[in-house]
């Protein structure tokens, strides 16, 4: 029987503890070998774009499908709505089918709370999320499972999300508001940047979320090449995350990235070495955190026994 599992049902069984301890987990794992190797498949369509991001370890597999459309919010739509299949490796079971926009939202934002654990300074006292979207909630309650900062301050070009965000400080001047911050969270659909390196104070711990295809854009890249990168997947970054327009810029290689996230949490890489340099997460989101956080969800809606199932060979409920 295959466990069907909604936004609701996700959210419920991936409290941000629990997914940042999956997703930590799965990037150590990874840049020791013990997964498969992350992929992607990723076509424009339209007014938006279909990505579908897989990948497995211990024996189980997953794959999201996701469609992203940024007009939908005037649709009254969501702008990312999918699915996430999980099956048994071994032989092809379909195990569960689970909502993949709560997925997508708690194994971004618990990647950007890892990082932050390795990259940032534990005595940062101001938090700012740019971009007040449907991942900015789960952002900040990531990141509040590893930092305690003081203030949280808010920017959206529209004001009124910026407002809504709850636990936040809605401002307007994005350049003082970043000048200010020890912690910048970039959660947009911006395809031109807009965090330039004369507004960053040394010392400042930045995690570009928004470029996960290669139109998006929010770090300049002079920015990128003055700081200490470190990405989720290099290769993946270096074709449609920030790091890919300081390439096409000149002023960065493959070379210059420090690290891959998984090789500073397995202790291969350091993460932050002084406390005035500016680091980068260069987060372009990948299969392995998806599977990372389905897979968690699979094995905790099977222990309650609870959730709906389906037999997809017979067709009874």
């Amino acid at each position: 029987m295959t466990l069907l599992l909604g936004r609701a049902d996700v959210e419920r069984l991936l409290p941000p503890a629990v997914c940042i301890g999956a997703v930590e987990d799965a990037f150590r794992r990874h840049a020791l070998g013990e997964t498969s190797p992350p992929g992607i498949l990723g076509m424009h369509v339209g007014a938006g774009s279909f990505h579908v991001k897989a990948a497995g370890f211990d024996g189980v597999f997953a794959a999201k499908l996701n469609a992203n459309f940024p007009g939908n919010s005037a649709r009254g739509l969501p702008t990312i709505q999918g699915v996430v299949i999980v099956s048994d490796a071994q032989d092809g079971r379909l195990l569960a089918l689970m909502d993949s926009m709560a997925i997508t939202a708690l194994r971004t934002a618990a990647a950007t709370a890892v990082a932050a654990k390795y990259l940032s300074r534990e005595s940062s006292e101001t938090l700012l999320i740019c971009g007040c979207g449907a991942q900015a909630p789960a952002q900040l309650a990531a990141l509040l499972a590893v930092r305690r900062p003081k203030r949280v301050l808010a920017y959206d070009q529209d004001p009124a999300r910026a407002a809504r965000l709850a636990g936040a400080t809605a401002v307007s001047n994005l350049g003082k508001a970043v000048a200010e911050s020890d912690i910048v969270v970039t959660c947009t659909t911006a395809r031109r940047y807009f965090v330039a390196r004369d507004m960053v104070r040394p010392g400042t711990f930045i995690a570009a979320v928004g470029a996960d295809h290669e139109e998006k854009q929010e770090i300049e890249p002079q920015l990128m090449a003055r700081a200490t990168v470190v990405t989720d997947i290099t290769e993946q970054a270096a074709a449609i995350g920030d790091l890919h327009h300081a390439i096409d810029a000149g002023v960065m290689s493959r070379d210059d990235v420090h690290a891959q996230l998984g090789e500073v949490v397995a202790g291969r890489k350091p993460g932050r070495a002084r406390d005035d340099e500016i680091t980068i997460f260069d987060s372009t989101g990948t299969g392995l955190q998806d599977a990372a956080a389905a897979i968690a969800v699979y094995r905790r809606a099977s222990q309650e026994r609870s959730s709906l199932t389906f037999d997809f060979s017979g067709g009874n409920p």
